[in-house]
């Protein structure tokens, strides 16, 4: 799951467990004693969010249909490829138009993690939340990634793989979603993703 996903799976919590849940990436170790209480408990259910998609069947099938040399990679093409059918399923609802206003006000007023610190501007000037819906953009994000990492670019080299394998990803997404929410606890309407 990347930055959309976490957010609608954490969307009914209060603003600084939502931005644990963004900013969990860009936080290293278990040590979150320096962190507000709500907000080290979205890093929290960030990181068991993605413990449980990563041993999620459909997304281990995926990963083993992936190009065997870059399959060590495939998972971070796979959490931005979730986002793009999350937020392709979303669009114009007013609820997702609203999460993502959070989401970037959120960024606006409260500092990322150094990590992150150069990426999140770049994030909601561009409006990448909503631009997910493109699948040719969400392409270019994972090859972007791909060029921060050291050595050649894998995740540039699993964007072929995506396109050919669009459908069938599709339908992992259409597994593992709702077993994820429902995993998760998420059954009011108001917090049903």
């Amino acid at each position: 799951m990347n930055f959309l996903a976490h957010a609608w799976l954490a969307k009914a919590g209060n603003d600084d467990f939502l931005y644990g849940n963004l900013i969990a990436d860009g936080v290293k170790g278990r040590d979150l004693s320096a962190w507000p209480h709500d907000v080290s408990a979205g890093i929290r259910y960030h990181r068991h969010v993605d413990a449980l998609v990563d041993a999620h069947p459909q997304v281990k099938q995926a990963r083993r249909r992936a190009p065997s040399q870059q399959r060590r990679y495939a998972g971070i093409a796979l959490d931005l490829v979730w986002d793009h059918f999350l937020a392709r399923d979303k669009v114009g609802l007013p609820a997702h138009a609203e999460l993502i206003q959070r989401c970037y006000q959120l960024f606006d007023t409260r500092s990322a993690p150094d990590r992150l610190a150069d990426m999140v501007p770049v994030l909601v000037d561009q409006d990448w939340l909503s631009a997910y819906a493109n699948f040719d953009f969400t392409c270019r994000a994972i090859v972007g990634i791909g060029q921060r990492l050291s050595g050649p670019n894998h995740l540039a080299r699993l964007t072929p793989w995506l396109h050919d394998d669009y459908a069938g990803l599709e339908r992992d997404f259409d597994i593992m979603w709702p077993e994820l929410v429902s995993r998760l606890g998420i059954t009011s309407p108001l917090e049903q993703p």
